[in-house]
């Protein structure tokens, strides 16, 4: 029974978006409005303004991953060994991650409002006149997302770490320290090496998922003002689902997929490279 829900639920739409692409489809007119196009819809996205935005967007947005694995891994560190109150800290610290993206956006909306919001009374306060006007400008509404975005993935790369750096054996600082290593000499080469595997882990997972974003630009921005926060997911509904073009939506998915599965590899061979000169 799972087998047939998967191949019902995922292989089957899969497979299906995979035609699509090659076809012009509104959906509102039925299957008997099918109409076979080959390659045109791949062609024309090269000349799409939204397509290419989208996708500069995406990669932009994507530096939120070693942004946010930074600050996780010093989060970690100062849990693992200074903190007190450790669970208190680090359930404060996971608690927006496991939180509703939609309620967190909301949230946010509120926090960074161009009038009333409590960032902005806090700039005019210190005498700030004008002060940014946050997801109403096209300067500052991707920045803005990725704020956002940074903090609600920080605690998921913060407890990941702490893992990580909990299995490293004790006994090997106790040797570091004897033999007279400082503690950045310890975690430059100890901490750090150990901890690969796990950064890997964090690198390849969260660009995937920097390249899945749809909640928050949804509920932020809607992918504006103009195409200033558009990403490839957004675009993708946009294109099926308020223009009604399902194969050129299924085209440009496909192409999400396959940039995605290059980037994979690429960071699979990088890693593969690290590991023997290790």
């Amino acid at each position: 029974p799972n087998l047939l829900i998967y191949f019902v639920f995922t292989i089957i739409p899969v497979v299906f978006s995979l035609v699509l692409a090659f076809t012009d489809w509104n959906f509102v007119s039925g299957l008997k409005g099918l109409k076979f196009i080959g390659l045109e819809n791949f062609l024309s996205l090269p000349k799409d303004s939204w397509f290419t935005r989208s996708l500069r967007n995406n990669l932009i947005f994507s530096l939120v991953v070693p942004a946010s694995m930074a600050m996780g891994l010093f989060c970690a560190l100062l849990l693992n060994n200074f903190a007190y109150l450790r669970p208190l800290l680090r359930s404060m610290i996971f608690m927006p991650y496991i939180s509703s993206a939609v309620a967190v956006a909301v949230v946010w909306l509120v926090i960074f409002h161009p009038t009333s919001g409590p960032v902005n009374s806090f700039l005019m306060s210190i005498g700030i006149e004008s002060p940014p006007r946050w997801t109403g400008t096209a300067t500052w509404a991707l920045p803005t997302v990725m704020i956002v975005s940074l903090w609600g993935g920080l605690g998921y790369d913060m407890m990941i770490y702490l893992a990580g750096l909990q299995g490293i054996p004790k006994e090997l600082y106790e040797a570091a320290e004897i033999d007279g290593a400082t503690n950045v000499r310890s975690f430059l080469h100890i901490t750090f090496p150990l901890l690969w595997p796990t950064t890997f882990f964090l690198l390849v997972t969260g660009i995937i998922g920097s390249f899945k974003v749809f909640a928050l630009i949804n509920v932020m921005t809607q992918g504006g003002p103009g195409t200033a926060t558009t990403m490839l997911a957004f675009y993708v509904y946009r294109a099926g689902f308020v223009f009604y073009r399902m194969g050129y939506a299924s085209a440009v998915a496909w192409v999400l997929m396959v940039l995605v599965f290059f980037i994979t590899l690429l960071q699979t061979w990088g890693q593969r490279r690290i590991a023997e000169y290790q």
